[in-house]
């Protein structure tokens, strides 16, 4: 009976925190965009970016394997 008397205020402080964070999150627009995510993953980008690009032309014109 002695354990509740730790374990309920912990509860509480971690039921508070995680509430704490849900609103913190709600606040910073985190689920703002929920499909953005999803039709990202079903976009065509194979375009390599431009750092990439210039890495391999370096290593063509040093003679070295991309």
């Amino acid at each position: 009976m002695n354990m509740l008397l730790y374990l309920i205020p912990i509860a509480l402080f971690m039921g508070t925190l995680g509430l704490g964070a849900f609103l913190w999150s709600l606040k910073s627009g985190q689920f703002d965009d929920l499909e953005g995510a999803s039709w990202r993953v079903l976009t065509d980008d194979d375009t390599p970016r431009s750092d990439q690009t210039a890495a391999s032309a370096v290593s063509v014109k040093s003679g070295e394997a991309p």
